[in-house]
């Protein structure tokens, strides 16, 4: 019988994958496509990739597949060769990490959900077949120089925070479901500009092209593999980058330098900063920038009280947390939860 679900600790499970001897590289990749049984392909789907060793987070739904993974370099081409044997996946458009030590994942988790972005939609009219138009960096750069341009970023508070395009517009929301008819909205009166989306790997900005399509705007783009294929062709093709700061990343490496302009602060002295951390305390994991010296004075907590219980004992520790949720705010920073809680205005 096939194993279909990890069984062996996390912890375990990162010491083995820091003791491996080969490179792994980091990747993400998306497909809005019909998947007639997600549960079926899914446990196809693990089969597969767990005998190549690959590790990470990938969610399928109807509307198609969302995933980050890390790749053995010596499996790569296999991955890559399997990928593109599923119907709908062929010659996929896999997204390179920026600043990878192929450390992001350790573990192999799939699941299925209703869909592969939230986005709250429930119009039977929409169609995800009329979308934005792709573009790539150098288009994406010239559209930009037009005056008739609205750039908006379709990520959330804390990615935006540490990384966004010049003159980019924030969409102020902790979901993608609140964002999409809050950017209709807040676009209202533009429907003849030109609007380019964009997000971190293109699966968020694709969707809300199409929305704001199927809501009557003329002239929508949405950013071909988001910034890190962004990041990957400015490079390529040696073009100054319209991105400046740091790309959020949701692995264990929480960010990735797309250039080395710093326009976050810490969170707890202000200082320039754009270092993101979860709260040492196990109760709280909250995610937030810290920067190196309020790292040390707080024991890489998010508060002296948080501070102040990791020095307790474990024991001690473990009968505080009881009944806590822990771990729930690990990539939950929303605005409303940082403010009270770090005594900060953001």
């Amino acid at each position: 019988m096939s194993v279909l679900h990890n069984r062996i600790s996390n912890k375990e499970l990162k010491e083995k994958l820091y003791e491996e001897t080969f490179p792994r590289t980091t990747v993400s990749f998306y497909q809005y496509f019909t998947i007639q049984n997600p549960a079926v392909f899914r446990d196809e789907l693990y089969k597969a990739l767990n005998a190549l060793q690959v590790f990470g987070r990938i969610y399928v739904a109807k509307e198609g597949i969302n995933a980050q993974v890390c790749v053995p370099d010596h499996l790569f081409e296999n991955f890559k060769a399997y990928l593109y044997t599923i119907p709908g996946l062929d010659e996929l458009r896999l997204n390179r990490a920026v600043n990878d030590n192929g450390k992001s994942f350790w573990v192999l988790r799939i699941k299925t959900r209703k869909k592969i972005v939230a986005d709250g939609i429930e119009d039977p009219s929409f169609s995800m077949e009329n979308k934005g138009k792709y573009v790539n960096a150098a288009q994406m750069n010239a559209l930009m120089e037009n005056d008739d341009t609205i750039v908006i970023d379709m990520r959330n508070h804390y990615e935006f925070e540490v990384g966004h395009f010049v003159n980019a517009i924030e969409i102020p929301s902790d979901t993608f479901r609140e964002q999409l008819p809050m950017a209709a909205k807040m676009m209202k009166g533009n429907k003849d500009k030109n609007i380019i989306m964009y997000c971190t790997g293109g699966i968020r900005c694709e969707k809300a092209s199409a929305y704001m399509l199927h809501e009557g705007f003329k002239n929508v783009f949405h950013l071909e593999g988001g910034i890190i294929n962004y990041a990957n062709q400015i490079k390529e093709v040696g073009i100054e980058s319209q991105f400046k700061g740091k790309n959020f990343v949701f692995d264990d490496r929480l960010g990735e330098k797309i250039t080395e302009d710093i326009i976050a602060k810490c969170h707890q002295c202000g200082a320039p900063c754009d270092t993101h951390t979860n709260c040492k305390n196990d109760g709280c994991h909250l995610l937030f920038i810290q920067c190196p010296t309020c790292a040390e004075t707080y024991a890489g907590c998010c508060t002296q009280a948080c501070t102040d219980i990791v020095h307790l004992p474990i024991e001690k520790q473990i009968e505080l947390r009881k009944g806590i949720d822990k771990g729930q705010q690990i990539f939950n920073k929303s605005k409303q939860r940082l403010r009270p809680r770090l005594g900060i205005d953001i």
